[in-house]
């Protein structure tokens, strides 16, 4: 469906401060998240009408969600359908913010006394507040929220649930903050929510992640700040200073998009000593992809045609462009160690290792001479991965992809612990 095209919206499921939650008729499972032009502080003790903050507050999280959903965080986000709503996975919300901080400033100083503004956080603090407009949200342990005993779109959130969303919140910072620091500014503390996928009853991102969702410091400067604490600082709400908020506002969504661009070209050159090797190195070029990091295969042999080993090596050093070469030569791997004796880039040894000759024939892959440092990996996935976290040193993108696979294989083994426990129950 084409952004904008007409919905058939059904019956309003939910109304909050900021925005609105509506069924979609003819595509069930999906939901309508539409943005209002309302800004509130102090759960809405300040509340007022900030005309565009709609579409300022749509264009931010859709840039942020695209960034996630890239990197690889599953969100509940689909796309988005207009300048002032997106379309989303219909989820079960869970009553819980996740807090994540960087920085102590705000309430944490309040809660705190004797912290001093500024105190950096590492690892990460998190916190969690029960969602009561009530009692001003107040805030929960661990302990209280598996007390709970929630049990949204039939999955109840215990021990498992909770762990997944601590890490994920954990990584979902980082990767914002990673790709923040890109544009100088310094994400200083973060809140988030996550809801339960009614179709899949998976744990997914939800809600909204915008300029009402976290602290932004530009060069790391408080005076600077770019996020609704300034809206939350006035002293009394002008024409004037309402319209300062807004600049603020426009500033951030107009930095993330930059957000999703990458800070730097990479490659990676395979160079295979046989087309025999091509299914090994076709792992490899599939890995990196994976990482959008794009990938060249070349046939060349360091002992039977050194001269054009040296000239394809000079082609990829010509042109600037950041590379990794990975080396794949079976039997007596000359192609490592030719290309790392002759260039200052990195050179990964992939030996396709046969069943046979494999134990001898990985030791010249292994037993360099001195001044040479290439690395020896066995698994194609695994050398385009060392790759990759060579390039996400300089290119967030690349770092953030790698950062959500961390996630990932963290969460399938927690889910699949669970399974088995059920099992032998």
């Amino acid at each position: 469906m084409a952004p904008g095209a007409k919905l058939k919206v059904g019956q309003k499921l939910n109304e909050g401060k900021t925005k609105q939650i509506f069924e979609l008729l003819d595509q069930p499972g999906l939901v309508l998240v539409q943005s209002k032009d309302q800004i509130t502080a102090g759960n809405a003790v300040r509340k007022d009408q900030m005309e565009g903050k709609a579409a300022i507050a749509n264009k931010t999280t859709s840039c942020v969600f695209q960034l996630l959903q890239e990197s690889g965080i599953k969100t509940a986000f689909v796309k988005q359908h207009s300048d002032t709503a997106f379309i989303a996975s219909h989820c079960e919300m869970i009553p819980i913010e996740w807090v994540c901080r960087r920085v102590a400033t705000g309430s944490f100083l309040k809660r705190n006394p004797g912290v001093k503004e500024g105190y950096r956080f590492s690892p990460l603090k998190m916190e969690m507040f029960f969602k009561d407009d009530a009692n001003n949200d107040p805030q929960w342990s661990e302990e209280q929220l598996l007390e709970a005993k929630f049990c949204l779109a039939g999955l109840t959130i215990g021990q498992c649930e909770v762990d997944i969303m601590n890490r994920s919140t954990v990584a979902i910072f980082e990767i914002l903050e990673k790709a923040w620091a890109t544009q100088n500014c310094t994400l200083v503390d973060m809140k988030i929510e996550f809801g339960v996928n009614v179709k899949t009853q998976e744990i997914v991102l939800a809600d909204v992640i915008d300029n009402d969702s976290w602290r932004l410091w530009p060069a790391g400067d408080r005076s600077q700040q770019k996020d609704k604490q300034v809206y939350r600082d006035l002293k009394e709400v002008t024409p004037e200073a309402m319209q300062m908020v807004k600049k603020n506002f426009e500033w951030v969504s107009e930095r993330v998009k930059l957000l999703l661009e990458p800070q730097a070209s990479s490659r990676v050159v395979v160079l295979m000593g046989s087309t025999s090797d091509m299914a090994h190195c076709e792992k490899i070029r599939k890995a990196c992809t994976s990482y959008g990091i794009p990938c060249v295969l070349r046939v060349t042999s360091a002992h039977k045609g050194p001269d054009e080993t040296l000239r394809i090596k000079a082609e990829y050093e010509g042109d600037g462009i950041p590379t990794v070469f990975v080396a794949v030569a079976g039997r007596s791997n000359g192609l490592g160690p030719v290309m790392s004796g002759n260039t200052a880039y990195p050179v990964i040894n992939c030996p396709p290792l046969t069943p046979d000759w494999g134990s001898q024939d990985v030791w010249s892959s292994l037993r360099m001479p001195s001044g040479l440092g290439c690395s020896t990996i066995l698994s194609p996935e695994a050398s385009a991965q060392f790759a990759a976290q060579i390039f996400g040193l300089s290119d967030h993108l690349v770092w953030c992809k790698l950062r959500a696979s961390m996630l990932n294989t963290w969460v399938s083994l927690k889910l699949a612990d669970k399974k088995l426990q059920a099992c032998s129950l």
